[in-house]
């Protein structure tokens, strides 16, 4: 047990980084998208460049680092297995899943963007892109309070983070135009 906290380290390391490439990459979709829509040869200069910097952030940043935090996750729970009978790892566990399926999903955006499909507006990138702030919020209350914590006051406290998350979108729309 002594190596724990060098395996706990790594693993909330590769949390950070993966996060990084998770809040940085719809913003890139969103600079794609916006590029998209400007005139020849600008358009094309910009959607180029755009495209490179998302698949070096996808491919050397975002995916090594789900997949190393994944690896270091599941040592941790190898070493403290113990943690699978309480309640807040569970639901860390389905957060988690549902982190997974946002990667996913924004690989398969990633996947089109890169083949010139271009299926959301940047508004809408700019709503994708709080959801893994929601998902970590989630992650970081559940495990710093996991024993006080309140379960109706955490899922209102989401809730409230996500409607004034929407609000901010929406002023900064109205703010651009």
């Amino acid at each position: 047990m002594e190596y724990y906290n060098y395996i706990k380290a790594l693993h909330l390391i590769f949390v950070i980084t993966w996060f990084a490439g998770l809040f940085y990459i719809p913003r890139l979709f969103i600079y794609h998208i916006e590029a998209s829509q400007k005139p020849a040869p600008e358009s094309a200069i910009l959607v180029a460049q755009f495209k490179i910097m998302t698949k070096r952030l996808w491919y050397i940043i975002s995916w090594p680092s789900a997949i190393l935090a994944t690896f270091f996750a599941a040592w941790l729970l190898y070493l403290m297995p113990a943690w699978l009978t309480q309640q807040w790892m569970l639901i860390k566990l389905v957060f988690v899943g549902l982190l997974f399926a946002y990667h996913f999903k924004t690989h398969l955006i990633f996947r089109e963007m890169q083949s010139d499909v271009i299926r959301y507006s940047s508004t809408k990138m700019r709503i994708w892109n709080e959801g893994s702030t929601i998902i970590l919020f989630a992650v970081i209350f559940l495990v710093m309070l996991r024993d006080s914590f309140s379960w109706l006051f955490g899922v209102l406290g989401i809730v409230g983070l996500g409607i004034l998350l929407m609000l901010g979108i929406r002023l900064y729309k109205q703010i651009r135009r």
